[in-house]
């Protein structure tokens, strides 16, 4: 049941934190040029109304995007925060480890949080940011859509999004620094003798990532004979992905000898490939993984990467948006960052 003591969110700066003001039911019965309780019994689809106001109501809710706060239809004891954590694939062991430090975090502050699964779906997406927009106090994840998108569906919301630099959106964010982890592990493939460096890429957006950025920015900084066509997209972040990508990589670059990998199990993919083809890793061709991956230190060799401190990511992303609902700015800076750290071990 929607109620009538609609709560305001805070004013925020735009720029900064991309928040802008959520219409109230206040906001509404201006808007209709009728009470706060005939708002109440529009919106909740009570009998004792006149057709006409009624429908003069809803159009008023429509325009101002009015979203009933939780609070306001008593789902949830005053004073608790509910958070929404948007997970783009539970069955990826990575996003688990972000999950725990999100629930960790939340936990020593008495908030709850829900958490989605969109399955890297676009549709799952937009239905998470609708109800989403519902029943969460803030909204922390991975999200593919643009900031108008974002803002349009969340309104005025605290918003974190996750892997993409505060330089990246306009909202609180937690980078990935994927420039100073690929310049730790070029510089390690360039000491350990290659320069016929390849690279398996996952990510799913048209224009180069990050990490693919990185990767391009090093190999032009070691003079290394390698240009975007040492590339090879995996548009599954799985084994399989990784695999399927080494394939496409040795029958274009068959003179490769290291490749790094966009996440850890693209990475293993491209050993199992790499066997097949009767490579030795790491004597014939060297591997590099992204993330750290407990998984990493169980495959043979033992999976050389660049180790990602993932429960840290979730714990900053609370910090967000604690912030943002304090009224505070954001972290930014080194301070919203996580930076790779190298961990050398026998792929590479």
């Amino acid at each position: 049941m929607w109620a009538d003591n609609e709560q305001r969110a805070p004013r925020g700066d735009e720029s900064g934190g991309g928040l802008r003001r959520r219409a109230t039911i206040h906001d509404v019965a201006r808007l209709a040029g009728v009470s706060r309780q005939t708002v109440s019994r529009a919106v909740n689809d009570k009998g004792e109304i006149d057709p006409a106001t009624k429908e003069r109501v809803l159009e008023a809710a429509r325009m101002l995007d009015y979203r009933p706060s939780r609070f306001a239809r008593g789902l949830v004891r005053k004073g608790t925060v509910t958070a929404g954590l948007v997970i783009p694939d539970l069955m990826n062991p990575f996003f688990p480890e972000v999950a725990a430090g999100v629930l960790e975090a939340a936990e020593q502050r008495g908030w709850q949080v829900v958490v989605w699964d969109i399955r890297t779906d676009d549709g799952r997406e937009r239905e998470a940011l609708d109800v989403l927009s519902h029943q969460a106090d803030a909204v922390v994840g991975y999200f593919k859509n643009d900031d108008d998108v974002l803002a349009r569906h969340l309104g005025g919301m605290p918003l974190v999004l996750l892997e993409r630099g505060p330089q990246q959106t306009r909202f609180a964010a937690v980078g990935i620094d994927a420039a100073a982890g690929l310049e730790q592990g070029i510089a390690h493939l360039v000491r350990t003798g290659h320069r016929r460096i390849g690279m398996l890429d996952g990510d799913r957006l048209d224009a180069p990532g990050p990490r693919r950025e990185a990767f391009l920015a090093e190999a032009r900084r070691h003079r290394l004979p390698v240009d975007g066509s040492w590339v090879v997209k995996c548009p599954e972040h799985s084994v399989a992905g990784g695999e399927a990508g080494m394939e496409r990589l040795l029958a274009a670059r068959p003179e490769v000898t290291a490749v790094f990998g966009f996440n850890d199990l693209i990475a293993i993919g491209a050993i199992r490939t790499a066997r097949r083809h009767g490579r030795q890793v790491p004597g014939d061709l060297a591997v590099m993984g992204f993330d750290g991956l407990s998984l990493g230190e169980l495959v043979e060799p033992a999976l050389t990467t660049l180790h990602l401190d993932k429960r840290r990511l979730g714990r900053l992303a609370v910090e967000q948006v604690a912030r943002l609902r304090a009224g505070e700015e954001p972290l930014t800076g080194a301070d919203a960052w996580v930076i790779p750290e190298l961990v050398v071990r026998t792929s590479a």
